[in-house]
């Protein structure tokens, strides 16, 4: 093989490594998007969409700190706007919010005048 053949080869090559590259994002891209347009997600789909790992999800399950439903008594599922919910649960408040709430106590108190 020439010079010129070789170097033709390789470019073929390394094209063909950013294609399949780029197919593999498309993939990933695309069961994402699925996965946040299905209601009702069954473990594997719901460990991705909470980027959990599957043991930690059953973990979660196992304890009871996590909803799920059961329906057959062996496969799990979530139902994906209770999952939005658990995942925005104990809301930490700004420090502007806390500031605000203190000054509203002191005025409702009597404490502090304008």
């Amino acid at each position: 093989m020439t010079f010129g053949q070789e170097s033709f080869v390789n470019l073929i090559h390394e094209t063909m490594d950013e294609i399949l590259k780029r197919l593999t994002d498309l993939q990933l891209l695309i069961e994402s998007q699925g996965i946040n347009q299905k209601e009702v997600l069954n473990m594997v789909e719901a460990s991705k969409y909470l980027e959990l790992s599957v043991s930690h999800l059953y973990k979660l399950t196992s304890a009871g700190t996590i909803p799920y439903y059961k329906p057959n008594g062996k496969k799990l599922y979530f139902k994906r706007t209770e999952l939005d919910a658990w995942l925005l649960r104990n809301r930490s408040a700004s420090k502007d919010e806390i500031e605000r709430e203190a000054a509203d106590y002191l005025l409702k108190k009597g404490r502090v005048r304008l």
